[in-house]
């Protein structure tokens, strides 16, 4: 099950990156209660396995988000510019995710062929 999601994140991983351009060590599928996301110093992003139910727009928020976090580790304004630079509208989106707690999530996730 998680093999769907992992290849959604990814694609998207991969389309965001050709911006940022980071350095991945690994991304992982996870259960996690209270986080979409993380970040590790070394290179490695983790991802709720219920982020596959939300729409579109927020699994993009996710990804851009803990993709900056490689490179600021932080949410200083140098970290929301980066997200700035391929999600504008970061704040409305952020606003809209905190209104959906994983955990409250039923899960059934989409396809990614």
């Amino acid at each position: 099950m998680h093999e769907n999601i992992l290849r959604l994140v990814e694609h998207r991983i991969d389309l965001y990156n050709k911006h940022y351009q980071c350095d991945l060590n690994d991304i992982k599928i996870k259960r996690m209660k209270s986080r979409w996301g993380s970040c590790s110093r070394k290179g490695n992003l983790n991802f709720n396995a219920r982020i596959g139910t939300l729409p579109d727009h927020l699994i993009d928020y996710i990804v851009v988000h803990e993709l900056c976090h490689l490179k600021e580790m932080n949410h200083s304004r140098n970290f929301w510019k980066l997200v700035a630079e391929t999600i504008p509208d970061h704040k409305n989106r952020r606003r809209e995710l905190r209104q959906v707690t994983p955990h409250t999530l039923k899960y059934s996730p989409k396809k990614f062929d």
